[in-house]
């Protein structure tokens, strides 16, 4: 079964320095509004005053409604008006986007408008652009008929002029590949097809590409990802190296690290049915990294980034790790394992160490990683942790300034006393499961070097039913909107400040 990587939003953005007229929104299929709701400004849209009345009548006046009317001079198509009280923040304004373009969809356009007023209009306005960019990107589709296609040709952005089209469309199609390789099945996106459809978009976006096979891992010592691997036999599991080099810079500023386990059953530790049923999506880490580094690669990010993918499956059989094993990484440290339900570590430990080897500046590394997050912060949120307790708060406040939300909890360097093995340098994980998000971390801060600055996305948020913020979809991409958001406008305390 053969799957074209998804191509570059068709989309074209036009922002008119102007609020919407009859005249230039007589072409449109829609009209999509965000207005404040203490004081809505009607009056900006054409037969505004008819528009209010009908939000009056209709009792839509409140933070969240959503008025469903005709334009003028439109032949009856819509405009779509939701409310949002002042000083909302980013997250409830990409929320209620996503529910305006929801009730948009049935009309499948292939132009639509965009306007904002009130005292959030610039941040509305964005909004609304990035839940429709999301929302028209397409996903995978294996039906036998051909699917009836209405791609989005026009986006009008009345008002918009300092909006930046560039960088959401960036963004949009960073996130829309996350999402889309994450939603492949099982069968269709197995280790050998997904460092396939790697490497040719490698060639497409002109990066270089290096996958490291079994035979490699096991002269480079990566014992902690073979382990999780031998369980699925030879599948063409291996460790792939995407390098963005904007110049002639060899050393990589940045490196993306992302848990790539293809499907999770949980290994000899067999997982129940609803555990596993959609464990397809356990290779979002990897999926939100190689979107990240697209959307890098589509805003011309001036610093050389590498990108580091563990590939295989967690699976059972005669040949699978088992409890008690010890295993060594690639740094020469021994583990013994616990649980083969925690993979994911064990695949992100030799990542982490061969990314530490080319010493970049910053690691970030996400991973679906840990049923414990997912407890502590529902599907809401995403769990953060860093090894510079001072960037603690920056990291937070990006999150909130983009709406793509995190929290970060305890790194205290006492929780290593529920790693402590008899027999090795470390356990996998504890055996009473307690703040296994935190214990996930410590663990996963031995395989980075000391001296190198690292962040960690424990990615809870990663699939949430029914889309999160502007994604329409379960499994949300978390974490490329987020990374543009901290490397483009985050400033990070210097390491001893």
């Amino acid at each position: 079964m053969k799957l074209a990587l998804p191509t570059p939003l068709p989309t074209r953005i036009s922002t008119p320095a102007s609020a919407p007229t009859p005249g230039g929104v007589g072409r449109l299929d829609a009209l999509l509004v965000i207005l404040s709701a203490e004081n809505p400004a009607f009056k900006t849209l054409p037969d505004g005053q008819r528009l209010a009345r009908e939000a009056a009548r209709r009792g839509i006046d409140k933070p969240g409604g959503i008025l469903y009317s005709s334009m003028p001079g439109a032949r009856g198509r819509p405009a779509i008006v939701g409310l949002l009280k002042s000083g909302a923040s980013v997250h409830e304004a990409l929320t209620l986007s996503r529910k305006i373009v929801a009730a948009a969809r049935p009309l499948r356009a292939k132009r639509l408008g965009v306007h904002a007023a009130g005292p959030g209009a610039g941040a509305w306005r964005a909004a609304l652009v990035d839940a429709v960019l999301a929302a028209s990107f397409p996903m995978p589709s294996l039906r036998s008929e051909t699917a009836d296609i209405h791609p989005l040709e026009e986006l009008r952005v009345f008002g918009g002029a300092d909006l930046g089209a560039e960088g959401h469309a960036a963004e949009a199609e960073g996130n829309g590949l996350a999402r889309w390789l994450t939603a492949l099945p099982p069968n269709v996106l197995n280790p050998s097809a997904y460092r396939q459809l790697l490497e040719e978009l490698a060639e497409r976006e002109g990066w270089s590409a290096e996958f490291l096979d079994v035979g490699r891992l096991k002269k480079a010592g990566a014992g902690a990802f073979l382990a999780v691997a031998q369980g699925s036999g030879n599948d063409g599991a291996g460790i792939m190296r995407l390098k963005y080099r904007p110049s002639s810079a060899r050393r990589p500023k940045l490196a993306l690290v992302g848990k790539g386990i293809v499907f999770d059953t949980g290994g000899t530790n067999l997982k129940p049915f609803r555990g596993m049923l959609d464990m397809h999506g356990d290779m979002q880490g990897s999926a939100v990294a190689v979107g990240t580094l697209l959307a890098l690669s589509r805003i011309a990010w001036p610093e050389p980034v590498d990108c580091w993918l563990p590939i295989t499956a967690n699976r059972t059989g005669p040949l699978a790790y088992t409890s008690r094993d010890v295993i060594e990484a690639g740094n020469g440290l021994t583990i013994e394992v616990i649980h083969t339900d925690a993979e994911g570590r064990m695949a992100l430990a030799d990542a982490l160490v061969l990314a530490g080897r080319e010493s970049p500046e910053l690691i970030i590394d996400y991973a679906t990683l840990t049923g414990a997050c997912v407890a502590a912060l529902t599907s809401r949120y995403s769990a953060v942790f860093s090894n510079r307790e001072q960037w603690l708060q920056p990291l937070v406040e990006a999150g909130r300034r983009c709406g793509e939300r995190v929290w970060p909890f305890p790194f205290d360097a006492d929780y290593d006393e529920a790693l402590k093995s008899d027999i090795a340098d470390v356990l996998q994980c504890s055996l009473d499961n307690d703040g296994d998000h935190i214990l996930a971390a410590r663990f996963l801060s031995r395989f980075v070097p000391p001296t190198t600055n690292w962040v960690h996305l424990d990615l809870g948020s990663g699939h949430r039913k029914g889309g999160l913020g502007h994604i329409p979809t379960a499994f949300t991409g978390f974490g490329v909107r987020y990374t543009l958001e901290l490397l483009q406008h985050t400033t990070l305390p210097e390491r001893d400040a």
